[in-house]
């Protein structure tokens, strides 16, 4: 898929997680998650600016998507840290779920062309592909968009105020 595909599909899949932090009171955290996991949304496709490294190899996998959130956790270790134990937890667990849900949104999204993906690399070189449209698909893009605009928009109207 393309870059407001992943978008779509990085919204999709972030939808339970966002509901679930606002319904813990955690608006902006929420907002900051969605934000993240829209910004990630193509990080795989990084793989096509590096030399030597195959398209749809290595950086998509689920092991690349584990090692984003481990770094996304990091990172919200890192933040959360000066205010207290509980919000460096807090924020890491939530940087780990966006970081490596935003790689799986890409990965879902990818399983659908005909190309597909490998996900299990290195651990088996099975190849997964739905075949249910190309990459380039104008409107499987828009669809992908518009989904998870509309599920960020049930989320919004489900949640407490």
């Amino acid at each position: 898929m393309y870059r407001l595909g992943h978008q779509g599909a990085a919204l999709v899949v972030y939808a339970p997680l966002g509901l679930v932090l606002l319904l813990l009171g955690r608006p902006p955290v929420a907002v900051v998650g969605g934000a993240v996991s829209v910004a990630l949304a193509s990080l795989p496709d990084v793989d096509q600016r590096l030399p030597g490294v195959q398209h749809r190899g290595a950086t998509h996998t689920l092991g690349f998507a584990v090692a984003v959130g481990i770094v996304l956790g990091a990172v919200g270790w890192l933040l959360g840290r000066g205010t207290g134990v509980g919000t460096a937890v807090e924020f890491a667990a939530v940087g780990f779920a966006v970081g490596t849900t935003a790689v799986v949104s890409h990965l879902l999204a990818d399983v659908i062309t005909p190309m597909g993906i490998t996900p299990f690399w290195p651990v088996s070189d099975r190849h997964y592909t739905f075949g249910v449209c190309r990459a380039d698909n104008t409107l499987a893009n828009y669809a992908l968009l518009g989904l998870g605009i509309a599920l960020t928009v049930a989320v919004l109207a489900i949640a407490p105020r």
